[in-house]
């Protein structure tokens, strides 16, 4: 598939240019249609919101707040009347709002001005829903009550339909996560070109998945929280997918490959890597259907269909484009090092080495400094307290948040948030006194019943976020409506926001223990180990536990809030931790994927416990590092997105990331396998006879038959860089796709000798106890080839 991809590059590209611009059109055309639809089967605040939607169906629209405050007088003075009635007369009257109920006429006027006469508010009845209110009538009705300041008289506005204008431009988050990538692209491969393609595949996946979640929000409920996740998680694995295969891709043609075979060769090794990693991904967001909330099936449909594009553009896309380049895809001083001096041998870089020997050295150490770091990040997780947040989470500076404010100012705390206790049955008169006698309620009011249903609007004396409005619910509901003999129960969003927090709650260990189970199985069947499998797993929890004790520590004890400009502290929304758990399994998985992949290779090949960690840490663990700030530029650019539960989100997975990949992968994974040896790939015999074979790696070309060619063999010495003989040291002879043909010791005087099946290119790879370890490709003809091995303490060359 590479090999045609990149013969036929223009057809390619075509088609993914006609399906990117063909989807784009149609979306713009359909329109978004994004529901957040909160089905809670089995809970008291759904019984009580289909009591109210049989008895009260006209109330659908979304309901909006102005308020309005004097410094001195009152509201009820005539010179602040004569400003705010004509200019809510005037949003009464626009095309798309149902009615406008203000202070200075009707029954219930009286009762929305303050006590002490400061502030004032009216409701504003949209005909449609928060996300169906066409955004320039929005900014009409802002603009119009907004007008009516003067010095002295303050108008601010909130709701949910007020909050979605005073977001950011749409695609600001994005362009400056994109930005940041290429930065660190550009320093990594030191090359324009090749920049551009690891953008411009995440550019063709993430927009092909938002447009079809667009239009596939006409035929399924999709909440609007779905595009902005599907956008975060798209640009992180679109880039570093890319980022795998163009790095190997690279190589290649640095070792003098053509450059279409090292494209075939990089698509057919990273490539399969990187569909096995998507797979995982997707696996890892399919575990948030077993929770069972309808919310989340739209975000899972979202960015699982992004994440697949985003493979599919990284498998089919990129070699078209890697045909257009050629050998541009390296830099002007790599290209003309390479006219001039030819192919060199591929070396791991010397930090990496250095590191990598140091971890080799020091397991222990460094095991205990990075499990004493997570554990410190991990310790504000104990004070995780699940919630919703509201606009009393805004900045400080939006006008939401400052109708919020001045609600709950003139009004009381609780005013932002009131209860909805809808009674069908029994003695309305004893439940409304008994809820009047309840600690916490400030007010409490019977609406007119209609239908049978009767509702009590019941404002708490603290604020909705706060534990004390919880433990009123709890109180009402267990209590007080027992007590009156009455058949009701407890709604209203707070209500909701609750009852959502604790179902999540209870489904999480459910959710956990899938996606752990899920994923251990995966690398039981790619690495043919129990232990590996468990370590990850047990690396996993770690991570999620580090990241979240990060979130509580930012977004619910405050710090570094105003800094990073993101409002008020708050309960974590309760929908985050199934995404971010979600999102956090399926990104370290790949890390876990492409780092235990190189180790088990050395492994296979040379049965060296040590070496396979010390080699597969060496050659990986830059690529995993620079994967890893790519993907924290991007979710770190996510705050400026003005949603709230992005912006979490965003730093929540930045927070994972880097911990995942700078402290986990590159630290405590390798010094936990050094310290378990051999034990690392243990698997019984019986398990390993009925497991299937799941193939990460191309398939292993045969072996050269004793027919193609007279036999031979390789023969030298190995010494030390100061010449001395090695007695001992392991020399194996495979093929150049890594089968292994022949394996000897050296003798005293260093000589060894490998028999060598017919003529052709091998690998010859050296290591030796308190030595370092080296590998070369050796080219045999129709005799024996002689090959001398230079050994230096602490090196480690090996050959991909």
């Amino acid at each position: 598939m590479a090999r045609w991809c990149y013969r036929h590059r223009l057809v390619v590209l075509l088609l993914w240019v006609g399906a990117l611009f063909g989807l784009g059109l149609s979306a713009s055309t359909a329109g978004t249609n994004y529901a957040n639809v909160f089905s809670l089967p089995d809970t008291d605040s759904k019984r009580a919101y289909d009591l109210m939607e049989k008895a009260f169906p006209n109330s659908s629209g979304d309901t909006d707040t102005v308020v309005w405050k004097v410094d001195s007088g009152s509201v009820r003075d005539q010179s602040v009347q004569t400003r705010i009635q004509p200019a809510l007369d005037k949003i009464a009257a626009m095309k798309g709002v149902g009615g406008v109920t203000g202070p200075y006429s009707g029954a219930r006027g009286a009762a929305q001005i303050s006590s002490d006469g400061k502030i004032a508010y009216a409701q504003i009845t949209f005909g449609d829903q928060a996300n169906a209110v066409p955004k320039d009538l929005v900014q009409k009705v802002v603009d119009t009550a907004q007008n009516a300041e003067r010095g002295g008289l303050e108008v601010e506005l909130g709701g949910q339909a007020i909050q979605r204008v005073q977001e950011p431009p749409t695609g600001l988050a994005e362009v400056i996560g994109i930005l940041a990538a290429a930065v660190v692209l550009f320093l990594a491969f030191g090359s324009f070109y090749a920049m551009l393609l690891p953008i411009g595949i995440a550019i063709f996946g993430v927009g092909t998945g938002l447009f079809s979640t667009q239009l596939l929000s006409h035929a399924t409920d999709i909440p609007d929280l779905a595009p902005l996740l599907a956008t975060l998680i798209g640009l992180g694995v679109g880039i570093d997918y890319a980022l795998f295969i163009v790095t190997r891709h690279r190589k290649g043609v640095l070792r003098g490959m053509d450059p279409e075979e090292s494209a075939v060769t990089a698509l057919n090794t990273s490539g399969r890597a990187v569909l096995f990693a998507g797979g995982t991904v997707c696996i890892a967001l399919a575990g948030m259907l077993v929770t069972n909330l309808r919310f989340l099936d739209g975000v899972v449909v979202g960015t699982s269909l992004t994440v697949v594009l985003s493979v599919l553009a990284a498998t089919t896309l990129l070699p078209a484009l890697l045909g257009f380049l050629g050998v541009r895809v390296l830099s002007r001083k790599q290209r003309r090092k390479l006219a001039a001096n030819g192919p060199e041998p591929e070396r791991t870089t010397t930090l990496a080495a250095r590191w990598s020997a140091g971890v080799q050295k020091r397991p222990r150490r460094i095991a205990v400094l990075a499990l004493a770091v997570m554990a410190v990040l991990a310790i504000p997780v104990l004070s995780l307290r699940l919630g919703a947040t509201d606009q009393g989470n805004d900045d400080a500076s939006t006008t939401t948040r400052k109708a919020y404010d001045l609600l709950a100012d003139g009004f009381g705390p609780g005013f932002n948030g009131p209860l909805q206790v809808v009674t069908s049955s029994g003695d309305t008169a004893t439940l409304v006194k008994g809820i009047k006698d309840t600690k916490g309620v400030a007010q409490v009011a019977a609406l007119p019943p209609a239908g049978g249903v009767t509702v009590i609007q019941v404002v708490p004396t603290t604020s909705p976020q706060s534990k004390q409005t919880d433990d009123l619910i709890d109180t009402l509901r267990d209590q007080v409506i027992p007590q009156a003999g009455a058949t009701a129960h407890v709604g209203g969003v707070t209500a909701i926001s609750k009852d959502f927090a604790t179902v999540t709650g209870d489904r999480l260990p459910l959710f956990v223990a899938t996606i752990i189970g899920l994923s251990f199985l995966l690398l039981l069947l790619a690495f043919r180990s129990l232990v590996v499998p468990l370590t990850a797993a047990l690396m996993n929890l770690i991570a999620a536990a580090a990241s979240f004790g990060v979130l509580v520590a930012i977004f619910q004890w405050g710090w570094g809030l105003d800094m990073l400009g993101l409002g008020k502290e708050g309960p974590i929304n309760a929908f985050l931790p199934v995404i971010m758990l979600s999102l956090l399994f399926g990104l370290s998985m790949d890390y876990q994927v492409f780092l235990v992949s190189r180790m088990h290779e050395e492994w296979v090949h040379t049965r060296d416990n040590a070496r396979a960690v010390r080699v597969g840490l060496a050659e990986t663990s830059r690529v995993i590092n620079s994967a890893a700030l790519i993907m924290v530029c991007v979710f770190l650019a996510f705050v400026l997105s003005g949603d709230s539960g992005a912006a979490t989100a965003g730093v929540g997975l930045a927070a994972a990331v880097a911990l995942d990949a700078f402290i986990l992968r590159t630290a405590l994974v390798p010094a936990a396998m050094h310290l378990l040896g051999n034990s690392n790939w243990w698997l019984p015999g019986w398990l390993d006879k009925r497991l299937p074979h799941l193939a990460v790696e191309p398939a292993e070309e045969a072996a050269p038959a004793l027919a193609d060619g007279p036999a031979s063999a390789v023969h030298g010495f190995v010494r030390t860089t100061e010449g001395e003989p090695v007695e001992g040291a392991s020399v194996t002879l495979l093929t150049a796709g890594g089968r292994q043909l022949d394996r000897v010791e050296s003798l005293a005087d260093g000589s060894y000798i490998v028999s060598v099946p017919a003529p052709g290119t091998y690998l010859l790879a050296t290591t030796a106890p308190s030595y370092g370890s080296i590998a070369r490709h050796v080219a045999v003809t129709d005799g024996p080839l002689v090959h001398d091995v230079e050994l230096a303490e602490g090196e480690v060359d090996a050959v991909n």
